[in-house]
């Protein structure tokens, strides 16, 4: 309740972080707010090239190639570059920080919160192409009324992300090294999410390995997106179950040891 209270009373403040961090995003580019959009889509076509012949056979059960490796990259870069501004946050306001009290957990929770926006924007890329494919009536996605549960997993990937950043941002104070150890979980985390890949195409037999990949939550969440979008059909009750659990936890987690470990801040920045 105090955390809610203070959410409250500091909203203000919040979206003024919010507002600034979008800002000045692209305040330096000379295409602006304008990459949001651009920049998925170049890299969905360079993608696409590169791997469409590979894994975007239709024997493999995708429907539509484009649309299904653009669904989770668009998930994963949310998810990856929001934890990452999330992480450094503390440290990027310790000038603030030091003079001014405010609520610290405002400062990874806006971060979040700004990539929200901008990955609120870049979702008209995916709408684009939905419109284009059904329009050509080339492989054409499967739209049916279960495309309006769309938000459902880009929420539990909200909390999830809001869950880690606050982890990641307590444990950058004490241990500068998190932020190149987790560049390289990123990295690891990409490849064992199904983003450019169906785990059927891949031939495994190993299903320790198979376990371990779907025990990712962006796992369970990718699939439920596409799910909504792509296949239009009802996602995984299993999936939907495992995600937000795991989204939930993390978040509690967060609190707990962001809670715990506040006070010690001004010590380490």
């Amino acid at each position: 309740m105090k955390y809610l209270k203070n959410f409250y009373k500091y909203r203000n403040l919040m979206y003024e972080i919010i507002r600034k961090n979008v800002k000045l995003q692209y305040r330096d580019s000379v295409l602006g707010m304008f990459w949001t959009f651009l920049q998925p889509l170049l890299t969905t076509i360079i993608l696409v090239v590169i791997f469409g012949n590979v894994f975007g056979r239709s024997s493999d059960g995708i429907v539509n190639y484009p649309i299904y490796l653009l669904c989770g990259r668009l998930l994963y870069e949310f998810y990856s570059q929001s934890t990452k501004r999330a992480m450094r946050s503390i440290r990027n306001s310790a000038s603030v920080i030091k003079k001014v009290y405010v609520p610290k957990y405002i400062y990874p929770v806006a971060n979040v919160l700004s990539n929200f926006v901008t990955f609120c924007i870049s979702l008209s890329v995916l709408v684009c192409f939905i419109i284009f494919f059904v329009a050509t009536g080339k492989n054409p996605p499967h739209i049916t009324g279960y495309i309006l549960l769309f938000p459902v997993p880009i929420l539990i990937l909200l909390t999830l992300s809001i869950g880690v950043g606050l982890i990641l941002s307590t444990l950058d104070v004490f241990f500068k090294d998190i932020d190149y150890l987790y560049e390289v979980f990123c990295l690891l985390l990409f490849y064992l999410t199904p983003i450019f890949y169906k785990i059927s195409s891949l031939g495994m037999t190993n299903k320790f390995f198979l376990m371990f990949i779907k025990a990712n939550p962006l796992y369970s969440i990718t699939e439920m997106f596409r799910c909504c979008v792509l296949y239009g059909r009802m996602f995984s009750l299993s999936h939907f179950i495992y995600s937000l659990s795991f989204a939930l936890a993390t978040v509690l987690i967060g609190l707990l040891v962001f809670y715990k470990k506040q006070d010690k801040f001004i010590l380490h920045l």
